[in-house]
């Protein structure tokens, strides 16, 4: 492979950057095509498998997204979409799936396309695949023209199945919450489109009446006026004027929270947060008499929390708060989704103790994941590294975020090109 990492070198023209870069680009396509292929190939065999094994046919095929997620380095809910994307691809869009493979569209395009015709038979998807064959051929077709035109195509074929669709998903209407650059934070609604055009509204209102009738000294833009809106409506507080209270899952070494140190706090779910920024959340707080501090206190490396134990087999508040400070997210490798149960590494039920080292953080979908048939884990007491064995026999490894932000082991680089076309000796050619 050394020729391919001579191809950018001192000297090569700007024109044959730009082949590079686009020639780079249609290789990626194509890639994601293979991963189609191989997924659904892996479901097929899988699911065979497990058939043959007696599972019942209502659950089989569940460990294929876990599998596929460690693969791509993606989370497990992201791994089963995956795997959804890739059969319908496979099975029943063999349009779609030839310009994915020829670089016409991305994957990202390809999923989409798939998502607008998820709610047809699986004849109907056909047709709308069909019907995209001349829109792929287009010169300078964009990915908005293409799912446009694959939405259009499904709801004409089966109007019915679109309405139900469209009600069916504002039962999924939710709000998450996801850390942003800078001490920030993305609050998301999904909503149905006449909520969401209603909330907007609703805020752009309020910003041109507050521009109406500016107070002396507010200098704040359209933006800053619906954001502070936003929060005042949903909690009660003025943002400008009121402190946050500050119940401190905030963790933080004692020359922060003294004033003399530059150590970086963190808030669990959020990541690191500036020294002086974590001083002002408290001391606003405690001069409004809102702020609580509970001590978690840490071993010799500071980035590292001390254990706590218990004889119970539920978590007591205190060993869960910890544990919740301590993973600030699911402990699946490349989940990061927030975390909803508190689990025994080694189960309770084979001796496994109630403790900090033998716990862990993850979300719904992942503790459920781990009870399939050929998955289990360990997690280093020493280092905090979690490491999680699959059913084929790979094995995928996490630890836990830096508690006040120091890296705490050296970052593993992944396999080279070289060590990937080992495995994959058929794309070497």
């Amino acid at each position: 492979m050394e020729e391919v990492r001579q191809v950018v070198r001192p000297g090569v023209s700007d024109a044959d950057l730009v082949d590079v870069i686009a020639a780079a680009e249609v290789v990626k396509r194509a890639l994601g095509a293979v991963q189609a292929e191989a997924t659904a190939a892996l479901t097929v065999s899988v699911r065979a498998a497990e058939a043959a094994a007696g599972v019942p046919a209502a659950k089989r095929g569940r460990s294929v997204g876990p599998l596929v997620a460690a693969a791509r380095r993606v989370s497990p809910h992201q791994g089963g979409r995956l795997v959804g994307a890739a059969l319908a691809l496979v099975e029943d869009l063999p349009q779609t799936l030839s310009a994915l493979r020829s670089g016409v569209i991305e994957e990202w395009t390809a999923t989409r396309v798939v998502q607008a015709a998820v709610c047809l038979g699986r004849d109907d998807r056909g047709r709308v695949d069909a019907g995209l064959a001349a829109e792929f051929r287009r010169p300078g077709v964009d990915a908005a023209a293409i799912i446009g035109s694959a939405t259009a195509l499904a709801q004409q074929i089966d109007p019915i199945a679109a309405v139900a669709r469209a009600r069916k998903a504002a039962n999924e209407r939710c709000v998450t919450v996801r850390p942003a650059p800078d001490t920030m934070t993305y609050v998301t609604a999904l909503l149905p489109v006449a909520e969401g055009v209603a909330v907007h509204a609703a805020l752009l209102k309020a910003a041109s009446e507050h521009a109406a009738t500016r107070a002396p000294g507010d200098e704040r833009g359209r933006g800053q006026v619906m954001a502070d809106t936003f929060v005042q409506r949903i909690t009660g507080r003025d943002p400008s004027t009121e402190a946050v209270p500050v119940v401190v899952h905030l963790v933080m070494d004692t020359d922060t929270l003294l004033n003399a140190g530059d150590v970086s706090a963190s808030i669990p779910g959020h990541g690191p947060v500036p020294a002086a920024v974590a001083r002002e959340l408290l001391a606003c707080a405690a001069e409004a008499g809102l702020a609580s501090v509970r001590r978690l206190f840490t071993a010799p490396d500071p980035s590292q929390l001390v254990a706590l134990e218990s004889r119970q087999r539920a978590f007591p508040d205190g060993l869960a708060a910890f544990l919740r400070a301590r993973d600030q997210r699911c402990a699946t490798p490349w989940c990061e989704a927030p975390i909803r149960h508190l689990d025994h590494v080694e189960p309770h039920a084979r001796g496994g103790p109630t403790s900090a080292a033998n716990g862990q953080g993850l979300c719904e979908a992942c503790n459920h994941t781990k009870e399939l048939p050929g998955f289990s884990s360990t997690r280093d007491p020493r280092t905090g590294v979690r490491t999680l064995r699959l059913p084929t026999g790979h094995t995928s490894a996490s630890s836990p975020p830096p508690v006040l932000g120091h890296p705490v082991l050296p970052e593993v680089e992944p396999p080279g090109t070289e060590a990937f076309l080992r495995h994959a000796p058929f794309l070497a050619a």
